[in-house]
């Protein structure tokens, strides 16, 4: 191999690590690719939409209700669902919708009303988050696996791209 093959080998070796490190660092801190695995959180997401996840929001702050975040459930699956109530605040599910402090939330991205997983009323815990599914009937979350500790939380769901007819950025309420 001549010296300028060897020069061009090694350049493209440096630019490959180069993207590969960058790609990994950015996945790490700033950004990642989550896919959604079924009916929870419809109407709002629907099953097999892929979308980006930021992290950088709550390395400043914690969630913020009505905000859609992806967390960490075990080592091997993370769920999406959004955020109803946080630290300090008294939830209650019933069949005609959910009360945070006493008061009925506006839900208007819920699919329908709840007919069996009623919940409360429970005060969040310091450190934790409560968080539903819209498809409130086809979900499961804080009314069946608990409250969700703050350092499961991997980031806020933020743009929808696959497929490319339903990409669009996501409305939190």
């Amino acid at each position: 191999m001549r010296k300028t093959e060897q020069n061009d080998l090694w350049e493209w070796i440096k630019s490959i690590l180069v993207a590969v490190v960058l790609a990994l660092v950015i996945r790490a801190f700033l950004v990642e690719v989550f896919l959604v695995q079924g009916e929870s959180m419809l109407p709002t997401l629907k099953d097999r939409e892929r979308l980006l996840v930021s992290k950088v929001q709550y390395y400043y702050r914690d969630p913020e209700p009505g905000e859609i975040i992806v967390f960490k459930v075990s080592s091997d699956r993370d769920f999406i669902k959004r955020v109803i109530a946080t630290a300090g605040d008294e939830v209650r599910v019933d069949y005609d919708g959910v009360y945070v402090n006493g008061v009925k939330l506006q839900e208007n991205y819920v699919l329908e009303k709840e007919h069996e997983k009623l919940f409360g009323p429970e005060v969040v815990p310091e450190g934790y988050v409560f968080v539903m599914g819209d498809n409130r009937n086809n979900s499961m979350d804080s009314r069946s696996i608990g409250f969700v500790k703050l350092e499961e939380v991997k980031g806020k769901a933020m743009f929808v791209f696959w497929p490319l007819s339903n990409m669009r950025l996501l409305r939190h309420s």
